[in-house]
């Protein structure tokens, strides 16, 4: 019989051999981040293993006066986390997914990819449940060129042309605490963030995808190693959630094909189609949609929708760049990533 981790996810049967390890997790060291590690901790221990936390500033963290697109992209939030990686003091780093560059460095690897929470976005503010209840001259917050977009979109069909978006850096914490300040009247944030942290009630709805396409990779973790690490790949392996990693790498593929361009408005969301996979060679329906736009557009966004049957990661990106070409056929650019 297999047990449950903390996580949820099946442990290796009892009996099985296995190799207790002292791990380092090398991690940001927002509220967030930390509770991300905390949970990869907490599943490793349950395993036999002996796990401690890196704390770590990265320089995504650090800069919040710009654009992540203009100074660097996704890579300033892991890049710190490879070092330590590289010099030995980790064994593996925690991200949230979509913060993490479609292409790694030489030398590592995606070890693991968690079950995935809500992927959604989700509307926090105290001035009602949409841009519909916005007053007048309100101003939305978010640096996320996605969300700009989208958002301009949504503004569009409700013709509220009187609403500003403006920028709005930093961690979830400091997001949320701008907004109670009255910096803006409303904030868009990943919903799976303010679950993990027990603040629902901050939500006031979530935005389904038809409304608000997500992120590729949103409400995923993803763990990475050195890629000659085996003896940490095989620690990870019972904490992974295939349907979830499955459904990701389509995600990405998409972004990839497209160049992995953080400077790019692109969103792709992932669902199975009837039950999803046990594993990998259990064929189930995927369905992939994309949604792109130039980072200056007004409006339509040019949008792709692809169903395939996936049976292994290489299936699951091959589908994902299906929807790429499509989005291409009708006009994206490849925007390499920077």
């Amino acid at each position: 019989m297999s047990q449950t981790l903390p996580c949820g996810a099946a442990a290796a049967p009892s009996g099985a051999p296995s190799l207790a390890l002292d791990l380092t997790i090398a991690t940001r060291e927002s509220r967030l981040a930390l509770w991300q590690a905390e949970h990869v901790r907490a599943c490793l221990q349950a395993l036999g293993h002996r796990v401690r936390l890196l704390g770590m500033t990265t320089r995504g963290d650090q800069i919040l006066d710009r654009a992540l697109s203009k100074v660097g992209g996704k890579g300033l939030f892991v890049k710190e986390l490879e070092v330590a990686m590289d010099e030995g003091r980790a064994d593996l780093a925690v991200h949230s997914l979509k913060d993490v560059p479609m292409e790694l460095p030489e030398g590592f690897r995606l070890a693991c990819v968690m079950e995935r929470e809500d992927p959604r976005d989700a509307w926090v503010s105290p001035h009602g449940d949409g841009p519909q209840d916005l007053p007048a001259g309100a101003v939305i917050g978010t640096s996320s060129l996605r969300r700009v977009v989208l958002l301009r979109e949504a503004l569009a069909r409700l013709g509220r042309d009187d609403v500003r978006i403006e920028p709005l850096r930093g961690n979830l914490d400091t997001r949320l605490r701008k907004l109670d300040e009255g910096q803006c009247h409303a904030i868009v944030l990943a919903a799976a963030g303010l679950r993990r942290l027990g603040l629902q009630a901050r939500i006031r709805r979530v935005f389904e995808p038809t409304e608000m396409l997500p992120a590729a990779g949103q409400g995923a973790l993803g763990i990475e190693i050195r890629a000659e690490r085996a003896d940490v790949a095989a620690a990870l392996a019972p904490l992974g959630h295939w349907p979830t990693w499955a459904a990701v790498a389509a995600e990405r593929a998409v972004s990839r094909a497209l160049g992995g361009s953080c400077s790019v408005p692109l969103a792709a969301h992932a669902t199975w189609v009837g039950p999803a996979p046990s594993g990998p060679g259990s064929p189930a329906r995927l369905r992939i949609e994309a949604a792109w736009a130039e980072s200056d557009a007004v409006l339509p966004l040019l949008r792709a929708v692809v169903e395939a049957e996936v049976a292994d990661l290489a299936s699951a990106e091959a589908a994902g760049q299906r929807v790429a070409h499509g989005l291409i056929a009708q006009g994206a650019r490849i925007v390499a990533a920077g």
